[in-house]
């Protein structure tokens, strides 16, 4: 028998003599002795409280628990495997990848089991505190229950509690994870090796050519031998024909391409819809045939298994450049659209995008041949000089053909402004900012080379390739998400109209819906691209993705929990609640309350009294929503009552006043004003003043209390009908009708005055010397009443001074009888009057 055997049998050997002592000790004890039955009837009769039982852990927390052992077992693992051994970055990826899993369900169990143990919580609290030393005890069934709901609440908090260390575990694994991949990325980027100009690498070079020829020969020697075994006449067949394909779909879609995508150069504007689609057909047609060459090639060779696997990665790298060059002339044929301008989706001249378009081809294919080397001295076991080398003159080569591209554009820019005349701006090609940060680049590239970060130059010349296909497929992209989403419900279009049609929106709604459509499409597209930016660098999309979920569904700062999500959702609330009231407030006036005897001041009372009901109401959801109950809020109030009492009322007079202006809209921004002795335009309603231009361009700022308490007249309150007063003063001797038309005839004659109400013409008064006249009519806009009265003015003196003017003096061979009638007739001037009073429109 083992030693742990006879530890067993010992151990239980001595607890079956212990329970015989404790037995026997019980069975010594002297029994109590019954009483009489006059003292049993003399004692008081309670029935001895049952001792409460320990609840059983319930079904639902077993297996809660059960999944979190499962889940603690699983991280205890990983976390010993990152202590042990170091991890390569795929055995990093594989470790995060098998986290993120066991981080959400370790949520979901918290999330199912939260809202169980508020309600074990609330049926505790219903019962309310325990009695104290000397209150009257409970009974036993609320014992009992207390009892129960107790250990109800004890074990789901017990199981909240692991759930939270599980997941505090997982998400400290899955950040170490990160930083050791960040760790490991920063340190292989900076490895500093040989500089390309160094002699000794050379040197390593120069001796290591003769063996690297022969792991060449050995290893076409070993891929002839393979030919040869696995070569048949159906294998070369399938091969043939994948060749052929993929010639085929390379070759068509230089011929096929254009014929299906008409850009027509001689449409000298054509419509931004058109020109995208064009781009996008371009890009399409030019990229997916070349891609879908190179994967038939690719499945034709892996199947016919001809090649050893080291070779295999140098056919796949060399079939992905050709498809990546495909890809990268097919994106700058559509965006700069060489030889065809009015097809160019950016502001270039055609010099300039013929140039682009070369040096990115250009500098794709050098790429290409870089990494295909890279492959065949991978698949041969090239030594590290070799590698460096090829590595550092394929990235010095790239880095020199994009500092060729910049200087072109530099010297192209300084012959356009070596000019004569006047300076007028060039046709940007690359602007003064993209031109800066592309030299960085480049000496970064160059420096790197000539220090030895022959990695960080090679990385530098991937970023610099992949940020610019990024930058061109996100204009692209942004620019398809503009035309389609948002010109799509704006204006006559067919969509626009059927959901007009169909949803009863208004155009403006429409059209409103579609710029914030559009606007969240490019915000997506904006944060896909930094991610994909991003990622090369060592920050994943998870690690960004799980910062904006953290804030996005709550993140805690103290005891005090940070949730854009239930802000939003509390704000959706009111907003709902305040459009039910809204519809409730327009039934009560237009159906409800017209049916009623009521008269128009309780009707108005009604209606208010329900607008206060039910946005306090929608308030209220939307606070218990947050989670802010009436006791919270009823702290805040007491604070903020004892700050007014300090000093704080004429602030919180104006604040209020603010929140009443914005609410019941007495005055709007736009409404013309008279406050006191200002007159002008409402600009701006702050929280604790209001602006109002004058009409001599200066501010007035009125505190919010003025406006409430105080006297405005607002003179567009209701409609912009404005009152233009026109007061003539005339010679007490002039004939009252006769001025009176002429005011009449100039008013009907402005064609901005309004006919209804019809212009009104009043004799005002008359003094000694004068007898004065009020015209009065109304303009549709009170804007133009002040150049309306101007008009009015001018028309009636003129017409008054021919009323008044002199008569002309009589010519030299006129009669001397003729002055006399001449004169004679000015003063009979009621005939002609009437006979124009006869003439004009009543």
């Amino acid at each position: 028998m083992t030693s742990n055997g006879m530890r067993r049998l010992f151990w239980a050997a001595m607890v079956s003599l212990a329970l015989s002592a404790g037995g026997l000790a019980q069975a010594q004890q002297p029994q109590p002795q019954p009483s009489s039955p006059a003292q049993t009837q003399n004692l008081p009769q309670t029935p001895a409280a049952p001792a409460p039982e320990a609840p059983a852990v319930s079904a639902d927390t077993k297996a809660a628990r059960a999944k979190l052992d499962g889940y603690k077992a699983d991280l205890d693992q990983k976390e010993l495997a990152l202590r042990g051994r170091a991890q390569s970055d795929a055995d990093l990826q594989v470790l995060r990848q098998q986290i993120e899993p066991i981080i959400a369900n370790i949520r979901a169990v918290i999330d199912e089991q939260a809202p169980k143990l508020e309600a074990s919580r609330e049926r505790l609290n219903q019962l309310g505190p325990k009695p104290k030393e000397g209150q009257p005890e409970e009974s036993p069934d609320v014992a009992r229950d207390r009892s129960e709901r107790e250990a109800a609440v004890a074990e789901l908090d017990e199981t909240q509690r692991l759930g939270r260390a599980l997941l505090v575990q997982a998400e400290q694994l899955n950040t170490q994870i990160g930083d050791l991949r960040r760790s490991g990325f920063t340190r292989a980027l900076f490895e500093q090796t040989d500089s390309v100009f160094s002699p000794g690498l050379w040197l390593a070079v120069i001796q290591a050519i003769p063996r690297e020829l022969r792991a060449q020969q050995i290893t076409f020697t070993d891929t002839l031998g393979q030919v040869q075994r696995n070569s048949s006449l159906g294998v070369l067949l399938i091969l043939g024909l994948a060749i052929g394909a993929a010639v085929a779909l390379y070759a068509g879609r230089r011929s096929i391409a254009p014929r299906l995508v008409r850009r027509d150069p001689a449409i000298s504007d054509p419509a931004r819809r058109s020109r995208l689609l064009a781009a996008l057909a371009v890009l399409l047609l030019g990229a997916v045939p070349a891609m879908a060459g190179s994967w038939i090639v690719w499945i034709a060779f892996d199947s016919a298994d001809i090649f050893p696997p080291r070779l295999e990665r140098v056919v796949a790298a060399l079939l992905r450049g050709l498809a990546f060059i495909a890809f990268v002339r097919a994106l700058a044929d559509a965006i700069l659209a060489p030889d065809r301008s009015p097809w160019r989706l950016v502001s270039i001249s055609n010099a300039s995008a013929t140039r682009i378009m070369s040096f990115s081809i250009t500098l794709a294919t050098v790429m290409v041949v870089g990494k295909v080397l890279d492959a065949f001295n991978q698949a041969i076991a090239a030594v590290l000089p070799i590698t460096v080398m090829t590595r550092a003159l394929f990235a010095l080569a790239s880095g020199l053909i994009f500092a060729e591209l910049l200087r072109r554009f530099a010297a192209r820019a300084n012959q356009d402004e070596a000019c004569l005349g006047p300076y007028v701006p060039p046709e940007v090609d690359i602007g003064g900012p993209v031109r800066t940060v592309g030299w960085l680049a480049v000496a970064i590239v160059v420096g790197s080379v000539i220090g030895g970060y022959v990695a960080l130059a090679s990385f530098m010349v991937d970023q610099v390739v992949w940020i610019s296909i990024l930058i061109a497929l996100l204009v692209l992209a942004i620019a398809l998400a503009d035309e389609f989403i948002g010109n799509s419900l704006r204006g006559p279009s067919r969509i626009a109209t059927t959901l007009q049609a169909n949803t009863g929106l208004r155009r403006r709604s429409l059209e409103q819906i579609g710029v914030l459509a559009s606007g969240a499409a490019r915000l997506c597209l904006i944060i896909m691209a930094i991610l994909l930016v991003l990622a090369p660098w060592g920050i994943e999309s998870t690690d960004l993705m799980g910062s904006l979920r953290a804030i996005f569904f709550g993140f805690s700062v103290g005891d005090v929990t940070i949730s854009i999500s239930s802000i939003l959702i509390a704000a959706a609330l009111f907003a709902a609640g305040f459009t039910v009231t809204r519809i409730i407030q327009r039934w009560l006036d237009n159906t409800f309350l017209p049916a009623t005897d009521l008269d128009a001041g309780l009707r108005n009372s009604i209606r208010t009294a329900a607008g206060y009901v039910g946005i306090i109401t929608a308030g209220m959801i939307a606070f218990t929503y947050l989670g802010l109950s009436l006791e919270r809020v009823t702290i805040v109030a007491g604070a903020l009552s004892v700050g007014i009492g300090f000093g704080l009322q004429s602030i919180v007079n104006n604040f209020i006043s603010g929140l009443i202006l914005l609410w019941e809209r007495p005055i709007r921004v736009g409404d013309l004003v008279v406050v006191g002795d200002g007159e002008g335009y409402v600009r701006r309603i702050n929280v604790r003043s209001t602006e109002i231009q004058t009409f001599d361009r200066s501010t007035l700022i009125v505190p919010n209390s003025n406006l409430i308490s105080g006297i405005v007249r607002n003179r567009v309150r209701n409609d912009r009908v404005g009152r233009v007063l026109v007061s003539v003063p005339v010679p007490r001797a002039t004939d009252p009708d006769q001025v009176a038309e002429i005011m009449r005839r100039a008013a009907l004659a402005h064609r901005e005055i309004m006919s209804e109400p019809t212009p009104r013409v009043l004799f005002k008064k008359a003094t000694e010397n004068t007898i004065d006249f009020d015209l009065v009519c109304f303009v549709d806009d009170i804007d133009s009443a002040g150049r309306v009265s101007s008009d009015l003015y001018f028309e009636i003196f003129r017409e008054l001074r021919k009323l008044t003017a002199p008569p002309e003096p009589a010519a030299s061979s006129s009669p001397p009888e003729e002055p006399e009638e001449k004169a004679s007739k000015p003063v009979d001037e009621d005939e002609g009057l009437t006979l124009l009073k006869d003439k004009s429109p009543a």
